[in-house]
């Protein structure tokens, strides 16, 4: 306990640090480059950022981004901001930016495992430095969040967007799916700040904005075979139960059941998960809701994983301004057009989810992984996705790590997404690292957290790639079953 009370007072004291350097530049009027992962913890980072910064009255530009590469240190080096600010992005470029941007000041608030070293001008905070797992107990906008609060004490309101960023990064790992580590200190943050309420229920998309036939159809995650995309069948599967889905005229969301009609339809989702062979999504069904009562009711920002649901859409679909003007807070035009772009995520993850299921070489079983061959039919922004979906069965199901990929439009580039288990984790396996060794054994880049990691490779080198990695994980499980 000493020893973790010690890690967190020196993350405290560079976060800190940090915000007084970001204050300084602010102060001096300093023009400030905000760059921002596209995913929805990097785009809540970039948002608490972002409005942290209007309020110091700073100029800034947020520009959101997949990975680091030339082009961007490129743009870095054109534009001659007085200083840049990374969120949920940069440590795994350390060499890249120390190499190019020499004589540049940045600022990285990360919760990835660092790649290489930072250079005296790299000021970097990141929980990893501290022994502090930034795969479960805090995600980049969580890092961004305590910036803010350190740079004035009424930033406390933007606690649940880092709440939202966590979510949107599956770091719900506690009891019944519940957030812990320093991201339970924010939700306190949220809690006392009167913009939150958390609580115990089944977790569909849409509890409280849908039709309860649409929340079922519309949930992938837990994915819901013979229902996820089937809003017929959705019905029908209710109508069954004896659950009606309208009172009067009226439709009934998920937060209108009563406990007993909850009871009956955890029970018969269940049964229809085993007798699919999702068993292993069974344990998803119920778990901690997070519910931003700040939000207006019957808005899908009420709900915190629908809110990271939504930001996930505008960036792996290219509208990603949509997503940080909405964490900056339009409520406007900017949430009307990305609820269109959320349709249409949804939409683009059942179709592909249907196209993997319709040919059985498109998941392939190897020695020691789970193989998903998007190729260049799936979207490489969605592959993540994707590969979190679907290892919620496969992995868990036979403990095996998830491998995903598709290629990168006409770059000749494969992106490369990789899931596994807590319990896999718990026993030493670091995807991370697996990732970024294999990749750099192609002149190819990666990394992450140890349970869930990427990498970006040439396209003619992944059928090498994937058996390298299946090599890896191999002889990682050989070592832990001589120990036990």
């Amino acid at each position: 306990m000493a020893a973790e009370e010690s890690a967190i007072r020196d993350f405290t004291n560079r976060v800190n640090d940090a915000a007084k350097l970001i204050s300084e530049y602010a102060l001096k009027d300093g023009f400030i480059h905000v760059v921002s992962h596209l995913d929805c913890d990097g785009l809540a980072a970039a948002g608490i950022i972002g409005k942290a910064l209007w309020k110091l009255n700073a100029r800034f530009r947020i520009r959101i981004q997949q990975w680091v590469d030339e082009e961007i240190v490129s743009d870095i080096v054109s534009d001659k901001p007085a200083l840049t600010v990374l969120t949920d992005l940069g440590s795994g470029y350390l060499d890249i930016l120390g190499k190019h941007l020499t004589d540049h000041k940045i600022v990285i608030l990360d919760h990835h495992q660092p790649v290489g070293e930072a250079t005296p001008d790299i000021f970097e905070v990141n929980p990893h430095l501290y022994e502090i797992d930034g795969s479960k107990d805090i995600s980049g906008a969580g890092v961004a969040y305590f910036v803010a609060k350190a740079l004035d004490d009424a930033n406390k309101c933007l606690s649940c967007l880092a709440i939202v960023g966590a979510l949107g990064d599956m770091q719900d790992k506690y009891e019944k799916r519940s957030l812990g580590g320093l991201n339970g200190k924010i939700v306190q943050d949220a809690i006392e700040a009167g913009c939150l309420k958390v609580e115990k229920d089944l977790m569909f998309f849409g509890r409280e904005t849908r039709p309860i036939h649409k929340a079922l159809a519309r949930t992938t995650s837990p994915f819901l075979p013979g229902i996820s995309g089937e809003e017929d069948k959705s019905w029908a599967f209710l109508k069954g139960l004896e659950i009606p889905v309208k009172i009067g005229d009226r439709w009934r969301a998920l937060r209108d059941l009563s406990e007993e009609e909850k009871r009956r339809l955890c029970s018969a989702l269940s049964d229809q998960l085993v007798s699919k062979g999702y068993a292993g999504n069974v344990l998803s069904l119920i778990g901690t809701v997070y519910v931003l009562v700040s939000e207006e009711p019957w808005t899908c920002l009420r709900d915190a994983r629908e809110f990271s649901v939504l930001l996930n859409s505008t960036g792996r679909l290219e509208k990603a301004g949509l997503g940080v003007s909405i964490c900056m807070g339009d409520r406007g035009e900017a949430l009307e057009l990305a609820g269109e772009v959320l349709a249409e995520y949804r939409r683009s993850i059942t179709k592909y989810l249907s196209w993997l299921m319709e040919e059985p070489d498109r998941i392939e079983e190897l020695e020691s992984i789970y193989v998903i061959h998007g190729g260049d039919f799936i979207n490489e922004k969605i592959i993540g996705t994707l590969s979190s979906i679907l290892s919620t069965t496969l992995s868990r199901s036979n403990m095996k790590p998830v491998i995903a990929y598709a290629t990168v439009g006409e770059e000749d580039v494969v992106k490369v997404s990789a899931r596994t288990s807590g319990v896999l984790t718990s026993k030493g396996l670091d995807l991370g690292e697996v990732m970024r060794e294999a990749a750099e054994e192609f002149d190819g880049n990666g990394g992450g957290h140890n349970i869930a990691a990427g990498a970006q490779v040439p396209s003619k080198d992944i059928t090498s790639f994937i058996k390298l990695v299946d090599g890896m994980v191999k002889n990682w499980m050989e070592k832990i079953a001589v120990g036990s």
